[in-house]
């Protein structure tokens, strides 16, 4: 039987309390290779997105005589794995908790790896893996997989993403199933990425759970969701007979917006729990805000300029696939980072991080349908 608890920070500022840790799941650094498709229809009541993406259509013409196609840009979110954690494991520790971050980028292990014995601690090799089934694909959580098998059972899921068998899939995920340190989670499940429609993202959704739902350990809430979507996933966790578990899904700069608390000392005996269905759940401040502002200060967070990162530059962090078949970044495609008209609409962007004009987009951007007492 599943013993979840749902905890709201601002109405009790004492819930981490009596907990010895808490885990930040589903974080993404340099290594996720990200699309452009959620800029392309970001609805904002500021049309600052379109006219920078029209504006790199623009200059890319100009300067290549070819059409710019958004589908082969990509991008990689700002911070470095040890970056990454490190924003995390500090708002653990404001709450006087001890950390464990587990870093999922997409279809890469490598935050994992280089973090390795260092810094020391309880550090997961995990992934966000990229799971077709049928007209629609899914991603899963893969979390905390053993270090020596690791790369070779991370090359056996590429295979499976390259190539989908369904009986292949089940034979996967009952193999990570057969380590009870790790642990499987659907995140955002109810989220139609493949745009096959509502309905049949559901239909496709019931069967992949039918047949596989024994392998699976939890139901994602995701802090970068809609309260509304995270409502429904948490029926459906209660529906199929699976716990709910945090996942931040951070891009930006921002610490993961929930977590999940829990007396475990390690990452094992956390998965334990989790595959018990006991689970403790925290929403943080940062949720209330505006879901639109929040997407809005990530894509800020994507264009800066971080002096301190790895690769400080956006243009060195955009990526494009040129017709020679060769992904080169943008840098060596646009000089000075990028047509002069392009940096202006980039430092609007940046405009608003004076806190009257946070305040005034906290308005604008407002959803009285997601309002959170």
């Amino acid at each position: 039987m599943n013993k979840n608890s749902l905890h709201f920070l601002w109405k009790n500022r004492h819930a981490a309390e009596g907990f010895r840790t808490g885990v930040s799941l589903h974080g993404h650094t340099l290594h996720s290779r990200e699309n452009l498709k959620f800029l392309r229809t970001f609805q904002l009541p500021v049309p600052l997105i379109p006219a920078a993406l029209r504006l790199a259509g623009w200059h890319h013409k100009r300067a290549t005589g070819r059409d710019l196609s958004l589908d082969r840009v990509a991008w990689t979110p700002p911070l470095a794995p040890a970056e990454a954690q490190a924003v995390e494991a500090r708002q653990i520790r404001n709450l006087g908790l001890e950390p464990i971050v587990s870093l999922t980028d997409h279809d890469d292990i490598e935050s994992g790896m280089c973090l390795q014995g260092s810094p020391p601690g309880d550090t997961p090799i995990s992934l966000e893996w990229t799971v077709p089934f049928g007209p629609a694909f899914f991603h899963m959580g893969i979390h905390n997989l053993p270090a020596p098998q690791a790369r070779a059972i991370f090359a056996g899921l590429q295979r499976y993403t390259a190539n989908p068998q369904p009986r292949r899939l089940a034979e996967l995920l009952e193999l990570l199933h057969q380590d009870r340190q790790t642990l499987t989670v659907l995140n955002h499940p109810l989220w139609d990425e493949a745009d096959i429609g509502d309905p049949a993202h559901r239909a496709t959704l019931a069967a992949l759970l039918s047949g596989h739902r024994q392998w699976i350990h939890a139901i994602e809430l995701n802090g970068l969701r809609s309260w509304r979507e995270n409502s429904d996933a948490l029926a459906l966790a209660r529906e199929w007979r699976l716990p709910a578990i945090s996942g931040g899904d951070r891009h930006g700069l921002e610490p993961n917006a929930n977590l999940n608390l829990t007396q475990a000392a390690g990452f094992g005996d956390f998965a334990a729990e989790i595959r018990e269905g006991v689970g403790t759940l925290l929403f943080l401040p940062q949720y209330r805000e505006p879901l639109r502002l929040r997407w809005f200060e990530t894509v800020k967070d994507i264009v800066r300029r971080h002096p301190e990162a790895q690769m400080p530059r956006w243009v060195d962090r955009f990526l494009y696939e040129c017709e020679d078949g060769i992904t080169r970044p943008l840098a060596e495609i646009w000089p000075n980072e990028g047509p002069a008209l392009l940096r202006t609409v980039f430092a609007m962007l940046r405009l608003a991080e004076s806190t009257s004009l946070r305040a005034a987009l906290r308005l604008a951007f407002a959803d009285p349908a997601e309002m959170l007492a």
